[in-house]
């Protein structure tokens, strides 16, 4: 289930540069289940169309009152009733200080007095004028209202000047309004220092050719932005992704092979209070890597490489594990999915081990949904069953703070 399924989300869109990354937002609530309703100012059409927001919302675009050719009525009465939240992103200085002195001259802003739900703002404008004394006045008063301020990143700007005031990036927006929406968030990992790894790692035959595998790091990035929402600080060791994160409290340090991944596990694990070994880490690497590309050789029998065994980080960090330390593992099987993964849970000395299956459909390698089962020391096995791999991150670290 996605996790604003069934929920209204109203997003109001105001006139500035940053509207284009409303699209975006858009996509993305409507991605996690939300119906969204949109409300633009007349400006804010001059930075992205109704009908581009239309088509992603499934929704008519609403921005005056009424419709003049038809008479019909824009009822932001009905608009603050419907909804569940309303997020304005962009909000601008203009919109802000409107919303602070209840000016109700537009559809978005009588929608804002009308609502009756949580209400959330998105500032972006230029360092300036964010920084002057009246729109942090007008925001200060805002917080007391009890509207959640999204605060602004630092960066280059519109004006081409550097400093805070660019809106923050839609998957951050969308990741605190599944909080808001979901109640309190859980900080059960407030003060602790969690070690992950994820993705798969490259182990190069010639300067051309390499042998890897098809992880693609979404289990493990899901399980790092779920630990730094609940608190704690995360080092996340990734072999090469095409994927990305945005969470504050995680130090991505990219590594390449094997013993690249080794070299930073071993290092950090000291210092860790819990270690999720997610990265499909390669067993084997090449003996030796050629300089140059290996050329084929038409009257030649074929080609043999000769494979000697990497690091086995799960084995030696299980080794270092001191007490009060938790090491988590993943097995992924084809046969006798169980059997190997309980030999694998006690070779290792993890506390727990999380199986999943390639005969699973739309688990495993390269979905954004996994099936999981959860095995413990002591034999007691929790199975799940599909869910998205942020439903599946959740499970598991709900596994790992439980006791």
């Amino acid at each position: 289930m996605s996790r604003l399924e069934g929920k209204h989300i109203l997003l109001g869109i105001t006139g500035s540069i940053a509207a284009y990354k409303s699209a975006q937002i858009a996509r993305l609530l409507v991605k996690e289940g939300a119906e969204v309703k949109v409300v633009m100012t007349e400006l804010a059409k001059q930075f992205i169309t109704p009908l581009t927001m239309a088509t992603l919302t499934k929704n008519p675009i609403l921005i005056d009152f009424f419709d003049p050719t038809n008479g019909s009525w824009n009822s932001h009465v009905s608009l603050g009733i419907w909804a569940d939240a309303y997020l304005i992103a962009p909000a601008t200085a203009n919109t802000i200080g409107k919303m602070a002195n209840g000016i109700a001259d537009n559809l978005l802003m009588t929608s804002y007095l009308s609502a009756k739900c949580p209400v959330a703002i998105a500032p972006a404008m230029d360092l300036d004028m964010y920084k002057h004394r009246t729109t942090q006045s007008n925001l200060k008063q805002l917080k007391e209202d009890g509207v959640m301020i999204i605060e602004p990143e630092s960066g280059e700007l519109a004006s081409g000047l550097v400093g805070k005031g660019r809106m923050e990036e839609p998957e951050v927006i969308v990741e605190k309004m599944v909080k808001m929406l979901q109640g309190k968030q859980t900080r059960d990992l407030e003060n602790k220092n969690v070690m992950i790894t994820a993705g798969p790692t490259v182990e190069k035959i010639d300067p051309v050719r390499y042998i890897s595998n098809f992880s693609s790091g979404k289990m493990g990035y899901a399980i790092a932005e779920e630990c730094a929402r609940r608190g704690a600080t995360v080092e996340l060791i990734s072999g090469p992704v095409s994927i990305t994160t945005t969470e504050k409290n995680i130090r991505v340090t990219h590594v390449v092979s094997a013993d690249e991944m080794w070299a930073e596990a071993k290092a950090k694990f000291a210092d860790c209070d819990y270690a999720i070994l997610a990265a499909a880490v390669a067993d084997y690497k090449p003996k030796n890597t050629a300089k140059e590309k290996i050329k084929k050789q038409h009257d030649s029998q074929g080609m043999t490489l000769e494979l000697i065994e990497n690091h086995d980080i799960a084995a030696e960090l299980g080794k270092e594990k001191k007490n009060g330390q938790k090491l988590i593992g993943f097995a992924l099987e084809t046969e006798n999915e169980s059997i190997n993964a309980e030999k694998k849970l006690k070779a290792k000395n993890f506390d727990f081990i999380v199986l999943n299956s390639l005969k699973d459909k739309n688990a495993g390698f390269q979905h954004d949904t996994n099936k999981v089962t959860i095995i413990k020391q002591n034999g007691e096995k929790k199975e799940f069953g599909l869910k998205t791999k942020k439903e599946v991150a959740a499970d598991i670290v709900n596994e790992l703070t439980s006791n």
